[in-house]
């Protein structure tokens, strides 16, 4: 009966102890790095994809302030007054293209969301309301998939 005085090294299952748990612990912790890489190698195609996207949506942008500046000169052309006052958006309008282009370009995707975060901060109600808008278009889209 003095069994539990005696120092054993094995555990109370009759496994010897550290051999079972140290086999489990080391297959759990080689499952979390394969997990941690995963993630990590995730993290990083997903960040490139993103960058190669803002250099097509970029490009896109500007072919389309282009087109609204050849739009704009080709109604300059047809009629003076209401043609001009259009004109004349098309041209803030493809000016303003042009300016999201160059942002686009020239942030990287850190900076864009310190940007973002500015924003929120000036202007938190419109914030929520366009967070809620996105959320709700975003949920519409994901329940059709």
């Amino acid at each position: 009966m003095d069994d539990y005085n005696k120092p054993t090294s094995e555990t109370p299952y009759g496994q010897p102890e550290g051999g079972a748990a140290t086999a489990a612990r080391m297959k759990l912790s080689e499952k979390a790095a394969e997990v941690k890489e995963k993630v990590a190698d995730f993290t990083r195609k997903t960040v490139d994809n993103i960058d190669e996207s803002r250099k097509s949506t970029a490009g896109a942008l500007d072919q389309t302030a282009v087109k609204l500046h050849s739009g704009g000169d080709q109604l300059s052309g047809v009629a003076q007054t209401a043609a001009d006052q259009i004109s004349g958006v098309a041209h803030r309008t493809a000016d303003k293209l042009q300016a999201a282009a160059e942002y686009i370009r020239e942030t990287d995707l850190k900076g864009m969301g310190e940007d973002l975060k500015g924003i929120v901060k000036r202007y938190p109600g419109p914030a929520l309301a366009a967070a809620a808008v996105l959320g709700f278009i975003v949920a519409r889209a994901v329940r059709r998939d």
